[in-house]
């Protein structure tokens, strides 16, 4: 069963798991400020889920490529959508600031 690291919590997961569900359920964000109520609730299409990911995941949807590839993303950041993101083992997840989580610079 793999387990992802996000703040200061260790949360285990069913390997396939969605990884903006597996967050939710344990009570962590995949979004900052108003997003965490104004988001496509896990359709792949607002951005706010954006999360930098150390770790195995399924390769990226069409959708997610799609909403990553203008901004305020920018499809080089190296961010994934938790929305889009199946858990393949133990990750490691940062998320940045901003509506969208855009600003890797904040890291």
């Amino acid at each position: 069963m793999p387990t992802v690291h996000v703040r200061d919590q260790a949360i285990d997961c069913p390997e396939g798991a969605i990884l903006r569900d597996v967050l939710l359920e344990a009570g962590e964000s995949p979004h900052n400020g108003g997003a965490a109520i104004a988001n496509c609730r896990g359709l792949g299409t607002c951005g706010t889920c954006a999360v930098e990911i150390e770790g195995p995941v399924s390769p990226p949807t069409d959708r997610e490529r799609w909403r990553l590839g203008f901004p305020p993303h920018d499809a080089d950041s190296g961010l994934r959508l938790a929305c889009q993101t199946r858990v393949e083992g133990d990750l490691e997840v940062r998320k940045y600031g901003g509506f969208w989580g855009q600003h890797t610079e904040d890291g």
